[in-house]
């Protein structure tokens, strides 16, 4: 399989070129700043937009009574999906050992990391004094509070630190092969100084190696269930209500079946751009995309499977409050979300099924950022509707977004694409070491 995932001809030498001339030779420069300039206004936006907050409070935002959650929640949902997504591909698959991911974990950790702390922004809002976040802590405080240990705020808490934590401890691990080279290769002092810095004294003897493959594979090891844990215990902010449409067993893994599909998705729309602005086709080949097309035909498969499952169950049961809730769903005033959100997650994936537009990185990139955007039109959906048809109609309201909703989203948009880019210029975008560690097993084989 190397032999596809890598194009022949490749050595050692080319790989370390391609990937560190990222970072001390960079190609488009000029797009590079642009994009970076599009980037910060984004985050200026968005931190007028929490600076407004901290002085009118959160009566800027759309909620209302009844729907007291509103675009906080559903972008905090949205965005952990997306990191649980990119964790799923670079854990996941090295504990079973996929060759393929060694041209995408990097982008796919570092897409994580960025998308963890978006999501982390909104719920420390959404608390109204956001800067007694601390008060979360399980610590006896001056006045004899304690946090509530049955709030779905506190195991948010907890889940996101935790995930939090480990994926940057298993970010950085996977980092200090490649930071070495970074140092022997490093044009400046100051560059070979903070490089080497970081990459911890490695020298690449036999026992670092044992010892960095040992940890490498636990860190891996305990990120797998992590990335279920966290979405499941998303889902179960939710199940954990009486609201109508959430109070259902199906919705921790249907919410590990969306944050799958959007990781796939969001790896595909950052990958293909990448590949060709780099000219990282021989490092990122058709058998990488190919892979990535059809998990996410899998994993599209997976949540048609459990929309199915959610409309059966409203329409079969005893519930009136579900079937009118449902049947909202379908014709009500969140209909176009929904059919949105069907036509992107289910009905585009499907052409996935044929080989040609697999190996069309135009076509790939439209279904990648279709997945996305239709994974946040249903969790809004599934936040704004259950709550804007609750079980009394005297209750019924409606949801209405205003400038600082959209304005505070797009901050966190422009925060994660800063990150994206500002890694890029100083980090390896692939991983060196796992691509030479290919080259090394394609030569045994072929010698």
């Amino acid at each position: 399989m190397s032999d596809r995932l890598i194009a022949p001809g490749e050595s050692f030498a080319s790989v370390t070129d391609r990937v560190t001339g990222i970072v001390f030779d960079p190609p488009h420069r000029l797009g590079w700043w642009l994009l970076m300039l599009l980037a910060l206004a984004l985050v200026g936006l968005g931190t007028l937009a929490i600076g407004w907050l901290f002085v009118a409070g959160i009566g800027i935002w759309g909620i209302n009574i009844p729907v007291a959650w509103g675009f906080a929640i559903s972008n905090y949902v949205w965005w952990i999906g997306m990191a649980s997504g990119g964790t799923m591909i670079s854990s996941l698959f090295h504990v079973m050992r996929a060759d393929w991911r060694s041209s995408v974990n990097r982008l796919a950790e570092t897409m994580t990391l960025f998308a963890a702390a978006c999501a982390g922004i909104f719920p420390i809002l959404h608390l109204g004094r956001p800067y007694y976040f601390y008060w979360l802590f399980p610590y006896p405080n001056v006045m004899g509070l304690w946090p509530q240990f049955r709030s779905p705020l506190l195991w948010d808490f907890f889940a996101i630190l935790t995930y939090v934590l480990c994926s940057m401890l298993f970010w950085y691990v996977g980092l200090i092969p490649d930071l070495a080279t970074m140092r022997d290769r490093a044009p400046s002092r100051a560059g070979q100084i903070v490089y080497g810095l970081l990459a911890l004294g490695w020298r690449g003897s036999a026992l670092q190696w044992l010892r960095y493959q040992s940890a490498y594979r636990v860190l891996a090891g305990l990120m797998g269930p992590l990335v279920i844990s966290v979405h499941s215990i998303v889902g179960l902010d939710f199940a954990g209500g009486l609201t109508p449409g959430w109070h259902s067993t199906q919705y921790p893994p249907f919410f590990v079946f969306g944050a799958v599909l959007s990781g796939f998705g969001i790896v595909l729309m950052l990958a293909i751009p990448l590949r060709r602005a780099y000219r990282l086709e021989a490092l990122i080949t058709p058998r990488h995309l190919d892979i990535l097309a059809r998990l996410t035909l899998l994993s599209s498969l997976a949540v048609g499977y459990a929309y199915a499952m959610d409309l059966f169950t409203a329409f079969y049961g005893d519930s009136r409050y579900d079937h009118d809730l449902a049947l909202d769903r379908l014709i009500g005033h969140y209909a176009p979300l929904f059919w949105i959100t069907i036509l992107c997650n289910l009905l585009l994936p499907q052409a996935l099924w044929w080989r040609r537009v697999r190996q069309d990185t135009r076509l790939l990139l439209v279904i990648g950022a279709s997945v996305v955007l239709g994974m946040w039109c249903e969790r809004i959906l599934i936040v704004l509707q259950s709550l804007a048809h609750e079980y009394e109609p005297s209750r019924w309201g409606l949801f209405h977004p205003t400038f600082w909703d959209w304005a505070t989203l797009l901050g966190t948009i422009g925060l994660f694409l800063a990150g994206l880019l500002l890694l890029l210029r100083l980090l390896p975008a692939l991983s060196l070491f796992e691509l030479r560690d290919l080259l090394a097993r394609r030569g045994a084989a072929h010698g």
